[in-house]
């Protein structure tokens, strides 16, 4: 029973009541989390195309004042990273990016036979796709052995800097960069094409999966209005069947 002596609200403390709270959600899904779809399977098996992932911003932001008081923190080995692309695709936009970190400043990084030997020891990787007879690529995984001129679809400007960076048979990772692979390396243009990541271009850690839809590979390049509202009419018809459900909430490690 409302207690008479309690006023009602009036539709300006409605309103003032709605707009803090929507200020509050703003504020956390904008400098907090982020939401990114993966758009190709250069991580896979770790994180499918059509994967949607909730991703953490704040410990990675640049240091300021909030420093002592947001949970700041460096990035680790083998950590899944989301970033913009170092250099522009071939439309002139920054991709925005999920690969594992292979290398942090100070690293000595080479591949062998598509494993991966970082500062002289071989990396335990269960996750990775390791290359086979069929899909064998000398540039890819005898990097950086085979001179970037001879690799398919290296970046130009990588193709020169990458030289400045080799030390006998080791590419040597330079303050404030980090050297990014993805899990399916046999199918991942990653740092060994595009080159080094700059720490200013770090986004955050992925933290979970928290829908996973069923995505064509190619699902990325059909950007038209026609193309994205047939997809989009295509998922609300498919929510229930082609919703990958046993991905729901999975932690991306």
């Amino acid at each position: 029973m409302k207690n008479p002596k309690e006023k009602p609200t009036t539709r300006l403390q409605d309103l003032a009541s709605f707009s803090s709270t929507f200020a509050v959600a703003f504020f956390i899904m904008t400098f907090l989390f982020q939401n990114f779809a993966i758009p190709s399977a250069s991580m896979a098996s770790t994180l499918l195309v059509g994967d949607h992932v909730l991703v953490e911003r704040v410990s990675l932001a640049p240091s300021s004042p909030l420093a002592g008081f947001l949970p700041y923190g460096q990035l680790h080995h083998d950590e899944p990273i989301v970033f913009w692309r170092p250099a522009p695709n071939a439309s002139g936009n920054h991709d925005i990016l999920v690969k594992r970190v292979i290398g942090l400043p100070g690293d000595r990084i080479h591949l062998r036979h598509g494993i991966v030997y970082r500062n002289g020891i071989v990396l335990h990787e269960p996750y990775a796709a390791q290359p086979t007879a069929a899909n064998y690529d000398p540039y890819n995984d005898e990097f950086p052995a085979i001179p970037a001129d001879q690799g398919r679809d290296v970046l130009a400007s990588w193709s020169v800097d990458l030289p400045t960076h080799i030390q006998g048979e080791d590419l040597i990772i330079p303050p404030g960069y980090y050297f990014m692979m993805g899990d399916n390396r046999t199918n991942s243009y990653d740092s060994r094409y595009w080159g080094l990541v700059p720490r200013a271009n770090l986004i955050g850690r992925p933290l979970f999966i928290y829908w996973s839809f069923k995505t064509p590979e190619d699902q990325e390049y059909k950007t038209s209005l026609s193309d994205c509202s047939t997809f989009a009419l295509h998922q609300t018809l498919h929510l229930f069947d082609e919703t990958r459900w046993n991905r729901t909430f999975k932690p991306i490690r």
